[in-house]
């Protein structure tokens, strides 16, 4: 594989051109989606018991619940929009990120 890894937060790697989207945790949906992809073997928890920031969703239907740090957003937002996404939401909390994307 010779494809660019992004840091996703808290010292980890993910594959930017596997990544679909990546969304803010706190709505009822997402909660869902990440319980079922508990319950189904696809979450990958990343947050080394820190509260999650961002949730990934990859291509393989993978869930990984992570963290952007401010400092990290401009190199996953150009992995991102390599990749084909709009970014078209960013939001704060202190030091930490989410950005959603949608596909163009």
């Amino acid at each position: 594989m010779a494809g660019k890894l992004v840091h996703i937060g808290f010292g980890n790697m993910a594959a930017a051109e596997r990544i679909v989207a990546i969304i803010n945790p706190s709505s009822a949906p997402i909660k869902r989606l990440k319980e079922e992809a508990r319950g189904e073997g696809f979450l990958v928890d990343a947050t080394q018991g820190r509260k999650t920031r961002a949730i990934l969703i990859m291509d393989s239907n993978h869930i990984i619940l992570s963290g952007i740090l401010d400092v990290q957003s401009k190199d996953v937002e150009a992995a991102a929009e390599n990749q084909g996404l709009e970014l078209v939401e960013r939001m704060e909390m202190g030091d930490w990120v989410a950005l959603a994307f949608r596909k163009e």
